[in-house]
């Protein structure tokens, strides 16, 4: 298939277009480089520096090809931005989803694979969270996902939309020697502990020690980026059969930050200070994500469930690349 990847220079997006070329497809990536890198997008992949707010660089795109399916990953991902900007969340990540989706009108292409966030389901009322749970966000990221949710429901009904959305919470570890997770500034937590363990940050934070769980610090489910990839492979495929497709993507066990700060000492051998801070706002105490759906529909299995395989891949990443994708 000839696909378009939006936002594929960013760390997800880039994994799965290089999976996409390695399964025969034909990729085009778009990506503004805002928070992606030229260096992450996969040789083969043809790079298109734009804007997807530029509604003139779309419709070149999609007049110069015949596209068979997007796959949607351009969006801003901080949750503690979105609680003070969230006016450029909602324009980048809302209303430039839409902006693709008219040119895929345009266009004729009717399948749509979504890059969506277990943040819709807020502070769950039960865990591990299913599909059908109430949607609850508690920041203003999970808000500009979740109504891009709501379009491609509107967009199914009217228009024929085939998409499957993909609800993950926190993709870690590195896809191969050369794939890693890199972001200008770094906030996420995995990356963060990687750059105290090479002396290159002092410390490492824990943002709320005093939540309802078994060291008062957040649980999250952690899941391999290889793995998040093979689902969107997955789902792309499956659009040939469902017109439409929700699943969460999780290991279905979750780790508190406390758990996740030994791992990586257990794996690299280092120390790994830790300042205690206040919560951040938005932040729910637990969010694990049951995947059964998607394992039991098209048979996806996470490779690398345990979180020690998880860090020790993005370990192994940040020793050859301390600068990130600056350095390659």
């Amino acid at each position: 298939m000839r696909l378009l990847v939006t936002g594929g220079a960013g760390y997800i997006g880039s994994v799965v277009a290089q999976n996409l070329l390695d399964a025969g497809h034909k990729v085009t990536v778009i990506d503004n480089l805002s928070r992606g890198h030229r260096q992450a997008v996969p040789n083969g992949a043809d790079l298109v520096v734009g804007d997807l707010a530029k509604k003139e660089i779309l419709a070149g795109l999609f007049r110069l090809h015949q596209f068979d399916a997007v796959l949607h990953f351009a969006a801003f991902i901080e949750a503690g931005e979105s609680m003070k900007f969230p006016e450029t969340f909602f324009r980048n990540n809302t209303a430039n989803a839409l902006a693709v989706l008219e040119a895929m009108l345009e266009g004729h292409v009717s399948r749509f694979v979504f890059s969506s966030t277990a943040a819709l389901y807020g502070n769950p009322a039960r865990t591990p969270i299913e599909e059908e749970d109430a949607l609850h966000p508690t920041n203003a990221y999970g808000e500009s996902k979740l109504l891009v949710e709501r379009m491609l429901e509107w967009f199914h009904r009217i228009h024929g939309l085939r998409y499957a959305s993909l609800r993950y919470f926190n993709a870690a570890g590195a896809a191969s020697a050369d794939q890693g997770e890199a972001h200008q500034p770094e906030s996420h937590l995995v990356p963060r502990l990687m750059n105290v363990a090479l002396g290159r940050q002092k410390h490492v934070e824990i943002f709320g020690t005093d939540y309802p769980t078994s060291d008062g610090s957040c649980v999250r489910d952690y899941i391999h980026v290889s793995d998040l990839a093979e689902a969107h492979l997955l789902a792309l495929d499956a659009l040939d059969r469902s017109g439409r497709m929700i699943y969460n993507l999780g290991n279905s066990q979750g780790f508190t930050v406390r758990e996740v700060i030994e791992g990586v000492r257990r794996v690299t051998g280092r120390a790994i200070p830790v300042v205690e801070s206040p919560r951040r706002e938005g932040d729910p105490a637990v969010l694990i994500a049951s995947s059964d759906k998607i394992r039991r529909e098209l048979g996806w299995k996470p490779k690398f469930a345990e979180l020690e395989s998880i860090l020790g891949s993005a370990w192994e990443w940040h020793k050859k690349y301390p600068d990130g994708y600056a350095g390659r």
